[in-house]
C-alpha cells in the first residue's frame, strides 16, 4: 500500500440513513488521528426540503434531517453536491449508496480518483453478471481498479448514531487496508473484527435481508417467535450454502458467526426496514413498490430486489430447489404465491431430509 505521508483524504460516498451515521463516526474520529485529514466529503444527492437545499441544511445546521433527523453531524463534514468534486484526490472512499446505483457512480467517478485509493463498501445488495453472481466490490474494483473492503454487520443506523454499544465487521483482501479502515472506523460503541473471507462477508449483508422479508411475512401471518426463529436458521443455512457455492474462494462457516452473519441477521429480521414492509405487505394488500415509497421516506428497500436477482441466479444455474426460503420470498413479493406458503416452503426444506 503505498498511500501518501499526508493526511489521508477521506470521502463519504453515499448520505442517506446509513451513510450519515457513519459521516458521523468517521468525521469525530479524524478530529483526533492525524492520519486523517480533518475534513471529509460526503457526497450527497441533492434535494429540496421545504425550500432549503438539503447540502445547505448540513452545512450550516449540521443535520441530515431527511435520513438521519435527531442527530447532529461533526462540522468538518461537509455535504458536497457534485460527486466528482466531493471524491476529487480522495486516498479512502467508503461508499455508502443503493446498490442499484453502483454503476452509475463508479462511471462518473472513475479517473477522478489516484489508483492508489483504498475503498470500502457498506453497501448491502449483490448484482447479476453473465456467470451469474457479481458482488458489488467485484463492480467497483473492476471499473475503478481500487483495492476494496467491505463492512457489514449488525448495524442499525439510527442506533449506531445514538452511540449504542454495536460490533460490525470488515472483511478484507488486504489485511493492512482492512486493518486501516478499522482505525478511520472504530469507536468504544462501535467494535470491528477484521476477517480475510471478504466476498462471505459481503454476502452476508445482501442475503439477510432476503430473509427478514421472510420473518417479515411471519409476523404479518402473526406466526410467532419459534416460527420466526425457523425462518431466521433456514436462512442462515441458505446464506452459508449460497455462499459456499458462489464465493470463487474458499468460505469459513466461522464468518457466519461474526456480526456480519448471525448478529445482522437477527437485528435485521426483529429491527430493519426490510421485516417492516414485508408485515405490512401481509397486512395491507398493497405492493412492494408502493409500500416503500409510503414507508420509508425516500430510503430504498434491499430485500426484495435481492430476492429478484437471488431468483434469477439460482434459475439460471437449476438450484431453486435447494433454496426454498429465498425462492419463496421472490415470488411471493412479485408472482403473487400466496404469503401463506412460506410455511409449506419451511416443511419441505432441504434441511430436514
Amino acid at each position: 500500500m503505498a498511500l501518501s505521508a499526508a493526511p489521508l483524504k477521506v470521502c463519504v460516498v453515499g448520505s442517506g440513513n446509513w451513510g450519515s451515521a457513519v459521516a458521523r463516526i468517521i468525521g469525530n474520529n479524524v478530529k483526533k488521528l492525524q492520519k486523517f485529514a480533518s475534513t471529509v466529503n460526503m457526497w450527497v444527492f441533492e434535494e429540496n426540503i421545504n425550500g432549503r437545499k438539503l447540502t445547505d441544511i448540513i452545512n450550516n445546521d449540521h443535520e441530515n434531517v431527511k435520513y438521519l433527523p435527531g442527530y447532529k453531524l461533526p462540522d468538518n463534514v461537509v455535504a458536497v453536491p457534485n460527486l466528482r468534486e466531493a471524491v476529487q484526490d480522495a486516498d479512502l472512499l467508503v461508499f455508502v449508496i443503493p446498490h442499484q446505483f453502483i454503476h452509475k457512480v463508479c462511471d462518473e467517478i472513475t479517473g477522478q480518483v489516484p489508483r492508489k485509493a483504498l475503498g470500502i463498501t457498506l453497501i448491502k445488495g449483490i448484482d447479476e453478471g453473465p456467470e451469474g453472481l457479481k458482488l458489488i466490490s467485484d463492480i467497483i474494483r473492476e471499473k475503478m481498479g481500487i483495492d476494496i473492503s467491505v463492512l457489514m454487520g449488525a448495524n442499525i443506523a439510527s442506533e449506531v448514531a445514538a452511540e449504542k454499544f454495536c460490533e460490525t465487521t470488515i472483511g478484507c483482501k488486504i489485511l493492512e487496508n482492512g486493518l486501516l479502515f478499522k482505525e478511520l472506523l472504530q469507536t468504544p460503541n462501535f467494535r470491528i473484527t477484521v476477517v480475510d473471507d471478504a466476498d462471505a462477508v459481503e454476502l452476508c449483508g445482501a442475503l439477510k435481508n432476503i430473509v427478514a422479508v421472510g420473518a417479515g411475512f411471519c409476523d404479518g401471518l402473526s406466526y410467532g417467535d419459534n416460527t420466526k426463529a425457523a425462518v431466521i436458521r433456514l436462512g442462515l443455512m441458505e446464506m452459508i450454502a449460497f455462499a459456499k457455492f458462489f464465493c470463487k474462494g474458499p468460505v469459513s462457516t466461522a464468518t457466519f458467526l461474526e456480526s456480519c452473519g448471525i448478529a445482522d441477521l437477527i437485528t435485521t429480521c426483529y429491527g430493519g426496514r426490510n421485516r417492516r414492509v414485508a408485515e405490512a405487505f401481509v397486512k395491507t394488500g398493497k405492493s412492494i413498490e408502493e409500500l416503500e415509497s409510503e414507508m420509508l421516506n425516500g430510503q430504498k428497500l434491499q430485500g426484495p430486489q435481492t430476492s429478484a436477482e437471488v431468483y434469477r441466479i439460482l434459475k439460471q444455474k437449476g438450484m431453486l430447489d435447494k433454496f426454498p426460503l429465498f425462492t419463496a420470498v421472490y415470488q411471493i413479493c412479485y408472482e403473487g404465491r400466496p404469503v401463506k406458503e412460506i410455511i409449506s416452503c419451511l416443511q419441505t426444506h432441504p434441511e430436514h431430509k
